[in-house]
């Protein structure tokens, strides 16, 4: 396969080094500049090191094949992910396209740097990461020490079932990243510590950024390594671990925090869920208004059942399933449409993100002149176990979803939602308490049907406790204005029936 590269790219190599006086001439004097493009520089970021590594590397910036070499020195040890990060920086900010990470000591073989490149460059790929484990057996051939193929095997193993991922490695230091790609994930967060490299795939992985990989040849020399390998697979575990519960909504990390704009909620069905409530509820051919209807989901689902759906939300919608689209923030003061005719009106997951659910709750019983019409109303429940657990243990985390989600502004109990329903003149025909969304979080088998059916009993035993969200059923009772015209009226026709 031909790999030379002809592009306007600018392609920047970062080499991150720490005691390598041994191996850095070496490693610089390999890079194979003919296969490359035209605009390649060389980074070399020396992470404080305690022997001649910078000077060396100065010595080679008039011997080294390619044109431009910077060499830099951190004056204060920065670690091995602290070092990546100022390297990523440098690239983001003198306007490369794409950087590929070499490591100082010579462990990774400079010669497949045009292979790595590639994908990225061609576009096939945000990120190209070189495998040790692709080629069944060549790591153990090739040196690798038995211990640490087991490790990596197992490690990465259990990240692929955390992640939903299929890598045959996490733990290789030989990668190359689109620019681009790296100003879309918090990389900045990471740690500092040699498992900034699984943190940054779980960053691109949670992104839904595309990651390729190539078989690379394994080397053991005689570098010194600085990992400690149960510390590394503990941190490796507890990270992979993190971003699974933050996934799950139930503790925020800020370093796996990779949404943009509109957070859309997908569909949960084929289980008890805030949703297949709602959906059974509604009758069919009914009117319904979906406030806060998102990109749809719903009324797709009720449009199935012959329902006429209008929806109202803040945000454009895509879909063409509502007979009506509404875009109205229903934070503004008033609801700007006559709601007489629905026969059902949805709030699923809205009230906690209004600033006053008071007024919009008020709104709506004066507005809707249909004293059949039902509300349906879904909500978190703050008084969920584990919430009250972490609160328990000094913990409030706001996350990207679940209960805690960053744009909830009110929070409610069971008991709380029942008063501001009857405060704000609404009858409760139904309130009942909603499990957690297990398979969303482990997806749908054995295990986590058998989860739903523990969780369904317990949030019906103890719904205040054991219930993830809240749902209601409602009507309203006619407010004042009403039953004063409606008192008029009716002694009016008395006053006539007997003069």
């Amino acid at each position: 396969m031909d790999t030379n590269i002809t592009s306007d790219k600018k392609i920047l190599i970062l080499i991150v080094a720490y005691n390598a006086e041994k191996t850095i001439s070496s490693v610089l004097n390999r890079i194979p500049v003919e296969m490359l493009p035209g605009r390649t520089e060389v980074l070399v970021i020396d992470d404080s090191s305690s022997d001649a590594t910078f000077s060396r590397a100065q010595a080679n910036i008039s011997d080294c094949p390619v044109s431009k070499i910077t060499v830099l020195r951190n004056p204060v040890n920065q670690g091995y992910g602290g070092n990546q990060k100022i390297g990523y920086q440098y690239a983001i900010e003198k306007g490369f396209d794409i950087v590929a990470l070499l490591h100082g000591d010579g462990q990774y073989a400079p010669e497949k740097l045009p292979e790595l490149i590639r994908p990225v460059l061609d576009g096939e790929a945000d990120a190209c990461f070189g495998s040790r484990m692709m080629e069944k057996g060549a790591a153990l051939r090739c040196g690798m020490p038995l211990y640490k193929y087991i490790g990596n095997k197992i490690l990465t193993g259990f990240q692929n079932a955390m992640l939903d991922s299929k890598l045959t490695e996490f733990h290789s230091g030989y990668r190359v990243y689109a620019v681009n790609a790296l100003r879309n994930v918090p990389f900045k967060y990471n740690t500092n510590d040699f498992h900034f490299d699984t943190e940054i795939i779980i960053q691109f992985l949670m992104a839904g950024l595309r990651i390729k990989e190539i078989p690379i040849p394994t080397y053991y020399g005689d570098e010194i390594c600085y990992v400690n390998g149960l510390a590394y697979a503990w941190n490796v575990f507890k990270s992979t671990m993190a971003s699974r519960i933050h996934r799950m909504g139930l503790l925020f990390q800020r370093k796996y925090d990779v949404s943009h704009g509109n957070v859309h909620y997908d569909l949960k069905l084929g289980y008890i869920s805030s949703h297949s409530l709602a959906i059974d509820s509604v009758s069919a051919g009914t009117n319904v208004l979906d406030l806060g209807c998102g990109q749809g989901n719903i009324a797709i689902e009720l449009v199935k059942k012959g329902c006429r759906v209008t929806g109202l939300d803040m945000y454009p919608v895509k879909t063409d399933c509502f007979k009506r689209i509404i875009i109205h923030d229903l934070d503004s003061p008033e609801l700007p449409l006559d709601i007489g005719s629905y026969d059902y009106i949805l709030s699923l997951d809205c009230l906690e993100h209004l600033n006053s659910p008071e007024r919009l709750l008020a709104d709506l019983r004066q507005k809707c002149y249909s004293e059949t019409t039902k509300l349906i109303i879904t909500t978190p429940n703050i008084g969920f176990v584990v919430t009250r657990m972490g609160l328990l243990f000094g913990q409030f985390n706001y996350g990207v979803l679940g209960i805690l989600d960053l744009t909830h502004k009110r929070l409610f109990t069971f008991s709380a939602l029942k008063r501001l329903l009857k405060q704000e003149g609404y009858k409760i025909l139904c309130i009942k308490g909603i499990p957690p969304p297990i398979p969303k979080a482990l997806g749908d088998n054995v295990l986590s049907r058998s989860m739903m059916v523990i969780a369904s009993f317990l949030a019906w035993l103890w719904p205040a406790m054991f219930s993830y969200q809240i749902f209601v059923e409602a009507r309203f009772f006619p407010p004042l204005d009403r039953l004063l015209a409606r008192t008029i009226e009716s002694s009016s026709k008395v006053s006539r029936a007997n003069p």
